[in-house]
């Protein structure tokens, strides 16, 4: 596998952080602009909660209206006799049928109500993990389940706010499969598909949490490697070297070996994701020229 960087990338001078960041364990998700799932799940419970807190004062209301009413009925009729108090109510069929149907229907509305809220709220938290995965799946390559092209400028727009501010180099890889062309041409495109997968499998074991594997455009991948200075970068394209040796001894292919071209560029304040993309571009390609003359006969 054929790989290039650039000599002349600026270093970063680095600073000390007011809260450090462990590699690995932080990732970097493509910036959202509405409210978080979170922050709307919250609004729509608490909207429930209300509607919960109402009924129980309807509850606790009715409770003390009908409290008061049998005070009134109960007290006007106690006679005390020899210590004793007794009571003697005379109530009307009517009033007290009345008295009845009411709480029947008073119990029946206040356990239809806690029904409905309770499925409700149960909604509002499934639509709500619903509306989150949609997100999530908009940002990712079904095929390699790698971030897509369109989660792109959100995830540089992060990644560069978070070097600027800590002051940390970023570098990125542009990586291309030689000759897929060929993969689907002598093995077909499910073949071809399998390889796309097993190639983003490997440069996602190759990397950190911490970093980015973009599906760029159909044989085309993107790293962005957060904390990243040069020395790193190689480590991680031989790190990649290793993993394709490994992958080909298990004879995928037959009588084929697969084989990433690497390019490499650093970003630096004041430069345009397109020029980074396009330098990383220029490595790659210049990565990939050299290999094929060297795998040519003429420079046997």
């Amino acid at each position: 596998m054929a790989s290039c960087t650039s000599t002349e990338l600026p270093q970063l001078s680095i600073e000390k952080e007011l809260h450090m960041l462990t590699r690995g364990l932080t990732k970097v998700e493509p910036e959202y602009k509405p409210e978080s799932i979170l922050t709307r799940l919250s609004q729509q419970l608490t909207a429930l909660e209300k509607r919960d807190f109402e009924q129980w004062v309807i509850v606790v209301g009715t409770g003390i209206l009908v409290g008061a009413g049998l005070v009134a009925i109960l007290f006007p009729g106690a006679i005390l006799r020899k210590g004793t108090l007794h009571f003697e109510i005379s109530v009307s069929k009517e009033l007290f049928l009345g008295l009845i149907a009411l709480l029947v229907l008073f119990n029946t509305y206040m356990i239809t109500s806690r029904l409905k809220l309770r499925r409700t709220r149960g909604e509002v938290i499934s639509t709500a993990i619903h509306s989150e995965l949609l997100r999530l799946q908009s940002f990712s390559d079904p095929l390699t389940e790698a971030y897509n092209r369109r989660s792109l400028d959100d995830m540089l727009k992060k990644y560069t706010s978070r070097a600027e501010r800590l002051k940390k180099p970023l570098s990125f890889l542009m990586i291309d499969v030689d000759s897929f062309h060929e993969i689907n041409s002598r093995f077909g495109h499910t073949t071809g598909d399998f390889v796309l997968l097993e190639v983003a499998t490997i440069l996602k074991s190759a990397v950190r949490g911490s970093d980015a594997v973009i599906r760029y455009g159909g044989d085309e991948f993107l790293i962005i490697l957060a904390d990243a200075p040069l020395k790193d970068v190689e480590v991680v394209i031989g790190r990649i070297e290793r993993f394709v040796e490994d992958w080909n001894q298990s004879g995928h292919l037959k009588d084929f070996e697969m084989a990433l071209s690497v390019g490499a560029s650093q970003w630096a304040q004041g430069k345009t994701s397109e020029e980074i993309m396009n330098e990383a571009d220029q490595h790659m390609f210049a990565a990939k020229a050299r290999a094929k003359e060297s795998s040519s006969p003429a420079a046997e």
